[in-house]
């Protein structure tokens, strides 16, 4: 896939998610539509060094292909960095950003003809949120999917009330948010013991998993450790 060039995007609507975590809404002018596969990535260039390759970020997009020239972006908070406080602190509706994009190959193998596990956790929901959305959206045929989505607290959990929603009218979807330092009327623990726990006999599946690495490493291994193949697991590395 050909690199994008760098556009001008103008940032149109920002609200907040979780008390560390917002949405920016990016329409880009000089496109009639944002072209892109679920799963996949923009990179900003943000002016917070000299060096160019310290100015970028990348974050992945968390809204579906609509037919559209806007994208949606969900961005953590990291006080210590220096691009996310630059977004926070600095960028308002109708700021103007410079980003490249779509680019990415972490994307649903087509056809869906296994199973899907989504595991993620923090933000790593934002191309699961993508995906589900697309597929549910262009009636796209599928197997079982189980989006698996780990966070601290329960004012953690983003998209809570929309994925809660889609997995009533979504068929064969289970949304399955579990915390690990709170007790609610949910899953508690890790992702891990989750798809552990599912996964009872060895059925056809594909895998993605989304998140920092130390979650990542780990899933990997257990999922091998089950007797699927390293091929069945598609990864997206956060940070």
């Amino acid at each position: 896939m050909a690199l994008q060039p760098w556009r001008k995007g103008i940032v149109i609507k920002i609200e907040n998610e979780t008390p560390d975590t917002r949405r920016f809404w990016i329409q880009v002018p000089e496109l009639e539509s944002f072209d892109f596969i679920p799963g996949q990535f923009v990179t900003l260039d943000l002016p917070i060094h000299e060096k160019s390759n310290k100015r970028w970020r990348s974050y992945s997009i968390a809204s579906r292909p609509d037919g559209t020239n806007v994208v949606e972006l969900l961005i953590v908070l990291n006080p210590q960095g220096l691009g996310t406080p630059y977004l926070f602190n600095e960028i308002n509706v109708g700021s103007e950003l410079t980003l490249r994009g779509p680019q990415g190959v972490f994307v649903l193998q087509q056809p869906l003809e296994k199973d899907i596990y989504l595991i993620c956790t923090g933000t790593g929901i934002a191309p699961f949120r993508s995906m589900v959305q697309h597929i549910f959206h262009q009636q796209i045929p599928h197997q079982k999917i189980y989006l698996i989505y780990g966070c601290r607290k329960k004012n953690n959990l983003m998209y809570f009330e929309e994925l809660n929603a889609l997995q009533k009218e979504m068929k064969d979807f289970n949304y399955i948010p579990t915390l690990s330092r709170e007790e609610w009327e949910g899953k508690t623990g890790y992702v891990h013991d989750v798809y552990l726990k599912l996964i009872t006999e060895h059925v056809p599946a594909n895998f993605y998993l989304c998140g920092w690495r130390e979650m990542i490493d780990d899933a990997k291994n257990k999922i091998i450790g089950l007797g699927y193949d390293k091929k069945d697991i598609h990864i997206e590395l956060y940070g």
